[in-house]
């Protein structure tokens, strides 16, 4: 894809909220904690904790979610995941927020293709 004459890619920027709809947690959750996924990076703000058995589910979805997808696809339309403890009441419910342009130039770690790496910039 390009954008102004330059290679690269959109990616969703993600807010992850802690959901429990009235379902009893098991496991330390806390209905409205959250945190965001900007390019590469989890966001935390302070004092919100997610377990690491939760986390270790969500990662291999979030970087699929990030990602265009055609409208009908699951992973466009399904947004809520269950923590990994079959008893435990709790979901995390993963929002699209506004999208981002990453160059290709920026994130590669192709010797031939890099350049200055994304997060030096101002905006990150």
């Amino acid at each position: 894809m390009e954008k102004d004459g330059e290679r690269g890619f959109w990616l969703y920027d993600l807010r992850v909220d802690t959901v429990l709809d009235g379902r009893a947690p098991v496991c330390r959750h806390v209905e409205g904690e959250s945190f965001r996924v900007i390019g590469e990076n989890l966001l935390f703000d302070q004092p919100h904790k997610l377990s690491m058995y939760a986390l270790a589910a969500l990662l291999p979805l979030l970087p699929a979610k990030q990602r265009l997808t055609d409208e009908d696809d699951w992973m466009s339309t399904d947004a809520e995941v269950a923590c990994p403890d079959p008893h435990c009441g709790g979901r995390f419910r993963i929002i699209r927020e506004g999208k981002r342009w990453y160059s290709h130039a920026e994130t590669t770690g192709l010797p031939d293709q890099r350049g200055d790496p994304y997060w030096k910039g101002a905006e990150n």
